[in-house]
């Protein structure tokens, strides 16, 4: 199925992509336009919607941009990093079932992974509901480019845009489903992200977050004090909720485990 955005020129004007471009076994490179003529790259079936020049990244920000970083971010660091902020053994697919039980993927429905780093997430939607629409999204090109090998690697069609989460490049109420996992601690202005998501997800839409949370321990504390530095942000269950319900969202579920705070959010 084709995927309509919205143009980051002209909030009316669609911008309509072929699927073709999700189909990540086959390299797609060339240009899409809206109505308006502005025109965006597509090189290796990456949707380039970023034109001007990044602002300055913190430095949680600036690697996520190497392709090392990329690399090495599913073996080396996503499947041990719930099991040591849990502080128990937590394999990946531990989270995957909480999947299955909170964001009631239906077929057909059209789901939107928010800073999607190399695209686990959207890997796993597509492997349980192979007919919905898959949009994986991130600013980074060496994340989108490992998620498209790795998607391909695994026969997942999606389609993998970059862009700017405070400026989400999609009309109001778009999306059945929502995710974004860690992605929330690492962002400068998370409130306008929430915001952003809360206009373009449905009504009956669903929101699967995962973050982790403050520390509750002396030495804990002491090393996100000295992450907060590197441009990471911690919060309380308590304050992560109020960031929720400022951007019009409810709390359904809710389960935390060490540092790991896993949610389920609806549109208020």
């Amino acid at each position: 199925m084709p995927l309509e955005i919205r143009s980051p020129e002209d909030e009316r004007s669609p911008i309509v992509i072929s699927d073709e471009a999700a189909d990540l076994n086959k390299l797609l490179n060339g240009t899409v336009c809206s109505r308006q003529g502005d025109e965006y790259e597509i090189r290796e079936n990456i949707i380039d919607l970023l034109t001007d020049e990044p602002e300055p990244l913190t430095w949680v920000q600036s690697t996520n941009h190497w392709g090392l970083t990329a690399a090495l971010y599913e073996e080396v660091w996503r499947e041990r990093s719930l099991s040591i902020l849990t502080g128990k053994d937590f394999p990946v697919e531990e989270e995957q079932k909480l999947f299955v039980k909170w964001l009631n993927m239906q077929p057909g429905d059209q789901y939107l992974d928010i800073g999607c780093s190399t695209g686990l997430y959207g890997r796993f939607i597509k492997s349980q509901l192979s007919d919905c629409v898959m949009v994986s999204l991130d600013f980074s090109s060496a994340m989108l480019k490992e998620a498209r090998k790795r998607a391909a690697a695994n026969n997942s069609s999606q389609y993998l845009l970059r862009a700017d989460a405070r400026h989400l490049p999609f009309f109001s109420a778009t999306f059945d489903g929502l995710t974004m996992g860690g992605t929330l601690n690492e962002l400068k202005d998370p409130l306008k992200v929430l915001y952003e998501a809360r206009r373009i997800i449905k009504k009956e839409g669903v929101f699967y977050m995962m973050h982790l949370l403050k520390a509750d321990t002396w030495y804990a504390k002491m090393l996100q004090n000295t992450t907060t530095l590197s441009g990471l942000s911690f919060w309380s269950i308590e304050e992560s909720n109020h960031l929720f319900d400022r951007a019009g969202f409810k709390v359904t579920k809710q389960f935390d485990s060490g540092m790991v705070c896993f949610t389920r959010l609806v549109p208020a």
